[in-house]
């Protein structure tokens, strides 16, 4: 009997213990979990790359503000300190004597003569210069004409400052005409167009981006001009001119 109590007591201990165990897990189970907030490391060697990178970018984006537009440079040449415009135009003149020689010099006399002159600024060492003169020169009863329309290559030998020394050389049409004596009257010879040649040299000095002075000593040497009645006419003459050429 006393064990029959003892057992009831401890099954009715157990029940309780049940009834008192189940309402705290539960509550242990609803209570909210305690907030944990995660720390994201840095990748510390990715970023630091990306920021030397940028940092790079935008030193040469600096750089290339700074740079001054591109233009075609000069190519280089001793003792260069001129910058020349290519494409350019120039008009001028030139004034100077008139050498007669060979037989042009026995039916004239040298004298003051002005040339016009154009040229054009082909490239940083070479030109092309047109000349155009017309002369007449007179000895006692004789005379002497001389026309020409010449083009010449102008070539730079070095360039000093504003100071450029050249040689040139060229073509180009010729109409000399003589009046002299035939059969002791004075006659013209006949009218005629021909070739020849053109060389010589000289310096130019630039003043500034308009103006160009100079200058400039060429031989013009016509070809021969056969004559029906009379001599053939040849001969050749040398222009000493100072020239002035406005740039444009």
């Amino acid at each position: 009997m006393r064990r029959k109590n003892n057992f009831r007591m401890i099954l009715m201990a157990l029940v309780a213990m049940s009834f008192f165990k189940s309402p705290l897990s539960l509550a242990q189970t609803n209570q909210p979990k305690a907030f944990s907030q995660k720390i994201k490391t840095p990748n510390t060697s990715k970023e630091l790359t990306e920021s030397r990178a940028n940092s790079v970018e935008d030193a040469e984006d600096q750089v290339e503000t700074k740079k001054a537009p591109y233009s075609s440079p000069a190519p280089s040449r001793s003792n260069s300190g001129a910058q020349r415009r290519l494409q350019q135009h120039g008009l001028g003149l030139g004034i100077g004597q008139t050498f007669l020689l060979g037989n042009y010099a026995d039916q004239g006399e040298d004298k003051i003569t002005m040339d016009v002159l154009y040229s054009y600024a082909a490239s940083y060492s070479f030109d092309l210069l047109l000349n155009a003169h017309m002369s007449e020169h007179e000895h006692r009863n004789e005379k002497m004409k001389v026309m020409g329309l010449t083009s010449s290559i102008k070539a730079r030998v070095v360039e000093y400052d504003n100071f450029s020394p050249f040689v040139l050389g060229g073509l180009g049409f010729y109409a000399p005409r003589a009046k002299r004596l035939i059969a002791g009257t004075p006659k013209w010879t006949d009218q005629k167009v021909t070739f020849g040649l053109n060389f010589g040299g000289g310096f130019d000095l630039r003043l500034n981006d308009q103006f160009v002075v100079g200058i400039l000593g060429q031989t013009h040497w016509p070809f021969m001009v056969k004559q029906d009645v009379g001599s053939d006419l040849k001969g050749y003459y040398f222009k000493l001119l100072i020239t002035g050429m406005y740039l444009f």
